[in-house]
């Protein structure tokens, strides 16, 4: 009874044993995801762009007026700056319209040009650009209205205007505060972003004097000019004063924006009319 217990326990023991068994040797798998490969793509490391620092064609040192972050002091500085040379040109324009006028009361006497006169009116005819085909008295007329000065606060305004207040590539490379053109190459800078077939440069001068003894002779000379002089010649005649916002009125031509670039040369006089005050508190010359 014994040994039969005992060989059902062992049997039970064995089977239970066979049971498990096939279990007790397996290793717990899992299924893990591979890791995901990640593509790094270097960009290639671009070249820093060099800023070239074109060079002045001039010799002069002018101020640093973009630095100059308040607005009033820089009006001032460039209206100081440009000044001197506007007075001196009109001065010398002045001295020779009063030759002009001492030629035309010699003629009306009905007496002869002296020798020096003749030689200056010839000079002058060249220079200006006056029909050698007419009369002597009609020269001089002509010329008249051709040898006189611009307001100051026109040609302030207009520096202004067309060098962003001397800070223009033009009016620091080239002293151009006027935006004038030429048309010979190497005469200038050639402008960025200038039409293909294009041939006309900005022209360099090399000082603040000869940029505006060019300006006063091209509006004084321009075929397109002519409405300007001849509202200064009406101006004259009736010994009205000359306005600069009524000889603005003239310049249609000098910007294509025509009509817009008068109203805000216009604008400009107006808004710095404090400035010119003070300027030109100074003693005028004599106006013939």
């Amino acid at each position: 009874m014994i040994i039969q217990y005992l060989m059902r326990t062992l049997l039970i023991s064995v089977f239970f044993i066979a049971l498990i068994a096939p279990f007790t040797f397996l290793t717990p798998t899992f299924d893990l995801p591979l890791p995901e490969v990640i593509k790094v793509v270097i960009a290639p490391v671009a070249k820093a762009k060099v800023k070239v620092v074109e060079q002045p064609l001039h010799n002069v040192k002018i101020p640093n007026f973009a630095s100059i972050r308040d607005i009033k002091a820089k009006k001032r500085q460039f209206f100081h700056y440009i000044y001197p040379a506007i007075a001196q040109e009109n001065s010398n324009i002045l001295a020779l319209r009063v030759e002009v006028s001492l030629m035309i009361e010699t003629l009306f006497l009905e007496e002869n040009l002296l020798a020096d006169q003749q030689a200056l009116l010839d000079r002058l005819i060249n220079k200006y650009k006056v029909n050698k085909k007419h009369s002597p008295l009609q020269q001089l007329n002509e010329l008249l209205l051709r040898i006189d000065i611009v307001p100051v606060e026109l040609v302030l305004v207009q520096a202004a205007n067309e060098s962003a207040w001397g800070t223009s590539r033009f009016a620091r490379v080239g002293l151009n505060f006027f935006g004038m053109w030429c048309y010979k190459k190497g005469c200038g800078m050639v402008p960025r972003g200038r039409d293909d077939g294009a041939k006309h440069e900005v022209a360099a001068f090399n000082s603040v004097e000869h940029a505006v003894q060019r300006y006063l002779h091209n509006i004084n000379t321009n075929h397109a000019y002519g409405v300007f002089r001849s509202i200064r010649g009406q101006l004259r005649a009736q010994k009205q004063p000359l306005s600069p916002q009524i000889l603005a009125t003239g310049l249609l031509r000098y910007s294509i924006r025509g009509t817009d670039y008068v109203l805000e040369i216009t604008e400009m006089i107006r808004h710095n009319k404090v400035y010119f005050d003070k300027i030109l508190a100074k003693p005028k010359p004599k106006v013939i």
